[in-house]
Protein backbone atom coordinates (compact mmCIF):
# COMPACT_ATOMS: atom_id res chain seq x y z
CA UNK A 1 0.00 0.00 0.00
CA UNK A 2 2.88 2.61 0.83
CA UNK A 3 3.99 2.25 -2.34
CA UNK A 4 0.74 2.88 -4.38
CA UNK A 5 0.08 5.93 -1.73
CA UNK A 6 3.92 7.76 -2.37
CA UNK A 7 3.53 6.97 -6.07
CA UNK A 8 -0.26 8.56 -6.33
CA UNK A 9 0.42 11.22 -3.85
CA UNK A 10 3.79 12.36 -4.71
CA UNK A 11 4.37 14.82 -8.00
CA UNK A 12 6.29 12.75 -10.61
CA UNK A 13 8.05 14.46 -12.85
CA UNK A 14 8.16 11.61 -15.23
CA UNK A 15 4.56 11.43 -15.93
CA UNK A 16 3.69 12.07 -19.64
CA UNK A 17 -0.10 12.73 -20.51
CA UNK A 18 -0.79 11.91 -23.70
CA UNK A 19 -4.56 13.54 -25.71
CA UNK A 20 -5.68 10.49 -27.82
CA UNK A 21 -9.18 12.60 -28.41
CA UNK A 22 -8.33 12.92 -32.31
CA UNK A 23 -7.74 9.46 -33.13
CA UNK A 24 -9.37 7.67 -30.80
CA UNK A 25 -12.40 10.16 -31.14
CA UNK A 26 -12.06 10.24 -34.91
CA UNK A 27 -12.98 6.26 -34.39
CA UNK A 28 -16.34 8.04 -33.53
CA UNK A 29 -17.11 10.06 -36.33
CA UNK A 30 -14.94 9.14 -38.88
CA UNK A 31 -12.58 11.30 -38.17
CA UNK A 32 -14.28 14.01 -39.66
CA UNK A 33 -13.58 17.06 -37.48
CA UNK A 34 -13.24 20.87 -38.33
CA UNK A 35 -9.34 22.78 -38.56
CA UNK A 36 -11.23 24.85 -35.96
CA UNK A 37 -11.66 21.79 -33.75
CA UNK A 38 -8.42 20.73 -34.39
CA UNK A 39 -6.76 23.83 -34.02
CA UNK A 40 -8.84 25.01 -30.89
CA UNK A 41 -7.77 21.19 -29.48
CA UNK A 42 -3.76 21.84 -29.96
CA UNK A 43 -3.95 25.09 -28.28
CA UNK A 44 -6.02 23.48 -25.60
CA UNK A 45 -3.30 20.90 -24.84
CA UNK A 46 -0.69 23.77 -25.11
CA UNK A 47 -2.21 25.38 -22.36
CA UNK A 48 -3.15 22.45 -20.16
CA UNK A 49 0.67 21.21 -20.46
CA UNK A 50 -0.37 18.16 -21.91
CA UNK A 51 2.59 16.06 -23.04
CA UNK A 52 1.81 14.43 -26.25
CA UNK A 53 -1.05 15.07 -29.00
CA UNK A 54 -2.34 12.20 -30.82
CA UNK A 55 -3.44 13.98 -34.40
CA UNK A 56 -4.76 10.46 -35.85
CA UNK A 57 -3.81 7.59 -37.81
CA UNK A 58 -1.54 7.05 -40.66
CA UNK A 59 -3.52 4.66 -42.56
CA UNK A 60 -2.74 3.33 -45.89
CA UNK A 61 -4.60 4.85 -48.83
CA UNK A 62 -4.66 1.92 -50.77
CA UNK A 63 -6.76 0.29 -48.16
CA UNK A 64 -8.87 3.19 -47.25
CA UNK A 65 -11.12 5.00 -49.20
CA UNK A 66 -9.99 9.02 -48.63
CA UNK A 67 -13.33 10.32 -49.78
CA UNK A 68 -14.82 7.71 -46.67
CA UNK A 69 -12.79 9.48 -43.69
CA UNK A 70 -11.58 12.87 -42.70
CA UNK A 71 -8.11 13.91 -43.13
CA UNK A 72 -6.93 12.79 -39.50
CA UNK A 73 -7.54 9.04 -40.94
CA UNK A 74 -4.23 9.61 -43.05
CA UNK A 75 -2.36 12.34 -41.18
CA UNK A 76 -0.14 13.91 -44.14
CA UNK A 77 2.93 15.78 -42.70
CA UNK A 78 1.35 19.05 -44.92
CA UNK A 79 -2.14 18.51 -42.81
CA UNK A 80 -0.28 18.57 -39.53
CA UNK A 81 2.11 21.34 -40.32
CA UNK A 82 -1.14 23.18 -41.27
CA UNK A 83 -2.33 23.19 -37.48
CA UNK A 84 1.07 23.62 -35.62
CA UNK A 85 3.63 25.48 -37.86
CA UNK A 86 6.94 24.40 -36.97
CA UNK A 87 5.91 23.80 -33.40
CA UNK A 88 8.32 25.51 -31.81
CA UNK A 89 6.37 24.16 -28.32
CA UNK A 90 6.96 21.71 -25.34
CA UNK A 91 3.74 19.33 -26.64
CA UNK A 92 5.12 16.97 -29.08
CA UNK A 93 3.25 15.25 -31.65
CA UNK A 94 2.07 11.41 -32.40
CA UNK A 95 0.60 9.47 -35.08
CA UNK A 96 -0.64 5.48 -34.46
CA UNK A 97 0.53 3.60 -37.41
CA UNK A 98 -1.28 0.33 -37.53
CA UNK A 99 0.30 -3.26 -38.49
CA UNK A 100 -0.83 -4.16 -41.65
CA UNK A 101 -2.91 -1.08 -42.27
CA UNK A 102 -0.22 1.36 -43.15
CA UNK A 103 2.48 1.82 -45.82
CA UNK A 104 4.96 2.92 -43.15
CA UNK A 105 7.64 2.75 -45.48
CA UNK A 106 6.00 5.13 -47.70
CA UNK A 107 4.16 7.07 -45.68
CA UNK A 108 6.30 7.55 -42.29
CA UNK A 109 9.09 10.30 -43.57
CA UNK A 110 12.56 11.03 -41.74
CA UNK A 111 11.77 12.78 -38.10
CA UNK A 112 14.27 15.35 -39.64
CA UNK A 113 11.32 16.44 -42.44
CA UNK A 114 8.22 15.87 -40.23
CA UNK A 115 6.30 17.51 -37.51
CA UNK A 116 5.88 14.00 -36.06
CA UNK A 117 7.53 13.30 -32.95
CA UNK A 118 6.19 10.33 -31.96
CA UNK A 119 5.07 7.02 -33.92
CA UNK A 120 2.67 4.61 -32.05
CA UNK A 121 2.37 1.14 -33.67
CA UNK A 122 -0.62 -0.41 -32.64
CA UNK A 123 -0.60 -4.51 -33.07
CA UNK A 124 -1.93 -7.89 -31.62
CA UNK A 125 0.04 -10.62 -30.16
CA UNK A 126 -0.03 -12.14 -33.29
CA UNK A 127 1.24 -9.44 -35.41
CA UNK A 128 3.80 -8.93 -33.35
CA UNK A 129 7.08 -9.52 -36.06
CA UNK A 130 5.66 -6.53 -37.95
CA UNK A 131 5.33 -4.78 -35.22
CA UNK A 132 8.61 -5.09 -34.55
CA UNK A 133 9.30 -4.17 -38.18
CA UNK A 134 7.60 -0.74 -38.07
CA UNK A 135 9.26 -0.42 -34.46
CA UNK A 136 12.80 -0.21 -36.11
CA UNK A 137 11.63 1.35 -39.30
CA UNK A 138 10.18 4.55 -36.88
CA UNK A 139 13.26 4.63 -34.74
CA UNK A 140 15.72 4.56 -37.80
CA UNK A 141 14.13 7.62 -39.29
CA UNK A 142 14.78 9.25 -35.88
CA UNK A 143 11.38 8.82 -34.19
CA UNK A 144 10.34 8.05 -30.75
CA UNK A 145 8.24 5.01 -30.60
CA UNK A 146 5.92 3.28 -28.43
CA UNK A 147 3.81 0.44 -29.01
CA UNK A 148 0.40 -0.81 -27.86
CA UNK A 149 -0.78 -4.43 -27.68
CA UNK A 150 -4.31 -4.14 -28.20
CA UNK A 151 -7.38 -6.77 -26.89
CA UNK A 152 -4.90 -7.77 -24.18
CA UNK A 153 -7.78 -9.67 -21.94
CA UNK A 154 -8.02 -12.31 -24.28
CA UNK A 155 -4.50 -12.51 -24.41
CA UNK A 156 -2.93 -15.78 -22.63
CA UNK A 157 0.13 -14.33 -20.06
CA UNK A 158 2.61 -16.99 -21.83
CA UNK A 159 1.85 -15.20 -24.91
CA UNK A 160 2.14 -11.54 -23.74
CA UNK A 161 5.58 -12.26 -21.96
CA UNK A 162 7.07 -13.92 -25.14
CA UNK A 163 5.20 -10.67 -26.79
CA UNK A 164 7.15 -8.55 -24.15
CA UNK A 165 10.37 -10.32 -24.84
CA UNK A 166 10.01 -9.15 -28.23
CA UNK A 167 9.72 -5.45 -27.78
CA UNK A 168 12.49 -5.34 -25.01
CA UNK A 169 14.55 -6.27 -27.40
CA UNK A 170 13.54 -4.27 -29.97
CA UNK A 171 14.41 -0.22 -29.99
CA UNK A 172 10.86 0.58 -28.69
CA UNK A 173 10.30 3.54 -25.96
CA UNK A 174 7.10 2.52 -24.32
CA UNK A 175 5.38 -0.15 -24.35
CA UNK A 176 1.48 0.16 -23.40
CA UNK A 177 -1.40 -1.84 -21.43
CA UNK A 178 -4.30 -1.77 -23.34
CA UNK A 179 -8.03 -2.64 -22.05
CA UNK A 180 -9.28 -2.79 -25.47
CA UNK A 181 -12.44 -4.09 -24.48
CA UNK A 182 -13.08 -2.03 -21.07
CA UNK A 183 -13.18 -5.80 -19.97
CA UNK A 184 -10.73 -5.15 -17.09
CA UNK A 185 -10.45 -4.56 -13.05
CA UNK A 186 -8.28 -2.33 -11.41
CA UNK A 187 -7.33 -5.57 -9.49
CA UNK A 188 -6.16 -7.13 -12.77
CA UNK A 189 -4.28 -4.22 -14.41
CA UNK A 190 -2.61 -4.56 -10.81
CA UNK A 191 -1.11 -7.79 -11.91
CA UNK A 192 -0.95 -7.08 -15.37
CA UNK A 193 1.09 -3.79 -14.84
CA UNK A 194 3.70 -6.02 -12.61
CA UNK A 195 3.93 -8.49 -15.50
CA UNK A 196 4.78 -5.23 -18.09
CA UNK A 197 7.06 -3.18 -15.38
CA UNK A 198 9.28 -6.49 -14.95
CA UNK A 199 10.19 -6.58 -18.87
CA UNK A 200 10.52 -2.42 -18.85
CA UNK A 201 13.44 -3.01 -16.31
CA UNK A 202 15.06 -5.82 -17.63
CA UNK A 203 15.07 -3.80 -20.94
CA UNK A 204 14.75 -0.33 -19.97
CA UNK A 205 11.66 0.60 -21.06
CA UNK A 206 8.76 3.25 -20.18
CA UNK A 207 5.23 1.46 -19.56
CA UNK A 208 1.99 3.42 -20.77
CA UNK A 209 -2.01 2.51 -20.38
CA UNK A 210 -4.71 3.18 -22.63
CA UNK A 211 -7.84 2.42 -21.13
CA UNK A 212 -11.37 1.63 -22.24
CA UNK A 213 -14.70 3.13 -20.14
CA UNK A 214 -17.45 0.49 -20.90
CA UNK A 215 -17.44 -0.58 -17.28
CA UNK A 216 -16.83 3.48 -16.04
CA UNK A 217 -13.28 2.22 -14.68
CA UNK A 218 -10.75 3.68 -17.48
CA UNK A 219 -10.05 6.77 -14.82
CA UNK A 220 -9.54 3.87 -12.15
CA UNK A 221 -7.55 1.50 -14.22
CA UNK A 222 -5.50 4.55 -15.09
CA UNK A 223 -4.69 6.16 -11.62
CA UNK A 224 -4.16 2.01 -10.43
CA UNK A 225 -2.04 2.00 -13.28
CA UNK A 226 -0.18 5.21 -12.08
CA UNK A 227 0.00 3.71 -8.62
CA UNK A 228 2.01 0.94 -9.52
CA UNK A 229 4.44 2.85 -11.87
CA UNK A 230 3.23 3.71 -15.16
CA UNK A 231 4.29 6.64 -17.04
CA UNK A 232 2.74 6.81 -19.64
CA UNK A 233 -1.04 8.37 -19.51
CA UNK A 234 -3.35 8.12 -22.91
CA UNK A 235 -6.81 10.67 -22.05
CA UNK A 236 -9.38 11.99 -24.26
CA UNK A 237 -10.93 15.35 -23.36
CA UNK A 238 -14.45 14.44 -22.27
CA UNK A 239 -13.93 10.61 -23.00
CA UNK A 240 -14.56 10.89 -26.49
CA UNK A 241 -13.18 7.48 -28.11
CA UNK A 242 -14.42 4.45 -29.75
CA UNK A 243 -17.38 2.81 -28.00
CA UNK A 244 -18.08 3.62 -24.68
CA UNK A 245 -14.56 5.98 -24.62
CA UNK A 246 -11.24 6.59 -22.89
CA UNK A 247 -9.86 7.89 -19.54
CA UNK A 248 -11.48 11.82 -19.30
CA UNK A 249 -8.80 14.11 -20.08
CA UNK A 250 -10.75 16.30 -17.10
CA UNK A 251 -10.76 13.60 -14.75
CA UNK A 252 -6.78 12.97 -15.34
CA UNK A 253 -5.24 15.91 -15.13
CA UNK A 254 -7.61 16.86 -12.04
CA UNK A 255 -6.20 13.79 -10.24
CA UNK A 256 -2.39 14.17 -11.24
CA UNK A 257 -0.33 16.34 -8.77
CA UNK A 258 1.93 17.63 -11.08
CA UNK A 259 2.22 21.82 -10.87
CA UNK A 260 2.86 21.48 -15.05
CA UNK A 261 -1.17 20.36 -15.34
CA UNK A 262 -3.41 22.64 -15.81
CA UNK A 263 -7.43 21.85 -15.72
CA UNK A 264 -9.25 25.24 -16.74
CA UNK A 265 -7.99 25.27 -20.52
CA UNK A 266 -9.11 21.26 -20.57
CA UNK A 267 -12.82 22.64 -18.99
CA UNK A 268 -13.10 25.35 -21.65
CA UNK A 269 -12.71 23.23 -24.66
CA UNK A 270 -15.27 20.34 -22.88
CA UNK A 271 -17.73 23.18 -22.30
CA UNK A 272 -17.48 25.03 -26.14
CA UNK A 273 -16.24 21.93 -28.34
CA UNK A 274 -16.98 18.62 -27.05
CA UNK A 275 -20.58 19.00 -25.94
CA UNK A 276 -20.85 20.72 -29.10
CA UNK A 277 -20.10 17.70 -31.00
CA UNK A 278 -23.12 16.22 -28.43
CA UNK A 279 -25.48 18.35 -29.73
CA UNK A 280 -24.62 17.94 -33.22
CA UNK A 281 -25.41 14.11 -32.88
CA UNK A 282 -22.06 12.56 -32.69
CA UNK A 283 -22.25 9.95 -29.97
CA UNK A 284 -20.20 8.13 -27.49
CA UNK A 285 -19.53 7.25 -24.03
CA UNK A 286 -20.53 4.29 -21.44
CA UNK A 287 -24.08 2.75 -22.50
CA UNK A 288 -25.53 -0.73 -21.72
CA UNK A 289 -24.61 -2.09 -24.50
CA UNK A 290 -21.06 -1.49 -24.31
CA UNK A 291 -21.51 -2.69 -20.28
CA UNK A 292 -22.47 -5.63 -21.97
CA UNK A 293 -19.22 -6.19 -24.64
CA UNK A 294 -17.50 -5.66 -21.39
CA UNK A 295 -18.73 -7.96 -19.43
CA UNK A 296 -18.15 -10.75 -21.58
CA UNK A 297 -14.91 -9.22 -22.49
CA UNK A 298 -16.00 -9.08 -26.54
CA UNK A 299 -15.12 -6.75 -28.54
CA UNK A 300 -17.32 -3.66 -29.06
CA UNK A 301 -18.14 -3.91 -32.62
CA UNK A 302 -21.66 -5.40 -31.73
CA UNK A 303 -22.42 -2.92 -29.61
CA UNK A 304 -21.29 -0.17 -31.65
CA UNK A 305 -23.69 -1.05 -34.75
CA UNK A 306 -26.39 -1.22 -32.13
CA UNK A 307 -25.69 2.16 -31.69
CA UNK A 308 -25.88 2.93 -34.91
CA UNK A 309 -29.23 1.61 -35.79
CA UNK A 310 -30.61 3.50 -32.60
CA UNK A 311 -31.78 0.03 -31.33
CA UNK A 312 -32.83 0.65 -27.23
CA UNK A 313 -34.03 -3.27 -27.50
CA UNK A 314 -31.14 -3.96 -24.20
CA UNK A 315 -32.29 -7.48 -23.16
CA UNK A 316 -32.56 -8.60 -26.64
CA UNK A 317 -29.17 -7.20 -27.26
CA UNK A 318 -28.10 -9.06 -23.65
CA UNK A 319 -29.39 -12.08 -25.69
CA UNK A 320 -27.39 -11.87 -28.66
CA UNK A 321 -24.06 -11.00 -27.17
CA UNK A 322 -24.61 -13.85 -24.59
CA UNK A 323 -24.86 -16.32 -27.21
CA UNK A 324 -21.94 -15.40 -28.91
CA UNK A 325 -19.66 -15.97 -26.04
Amino acid sequence: MAKEISKLMAYRPEVKVVDATLRDGGLVNDFFFTDEFVKALYLANLRAGVDYMEFGYKASTEMFDVNKFGKWKFCKDEDIRAIVGENATDLKIAVMADVGRCDFRNDIIQKKDSPIDLIRVATYLNTMPGAVEMIEDAHNKGYEVSCNIMAISNAQEGDLRAGLEMLGQSPVDVIYIVDSYGAMYPEQIARLTDVYMEAAAKYGKKVGIHAHDNQKLAFANTIEAVGDGVDWLDATYASMGRGAGNCAMELLLGFLRNPKYNEYPVIQFVDKYMNALKRDGIVWGYDLQYLMTGLLNQHPRTAIQFTKEGRTDYAEFYREVVAQD
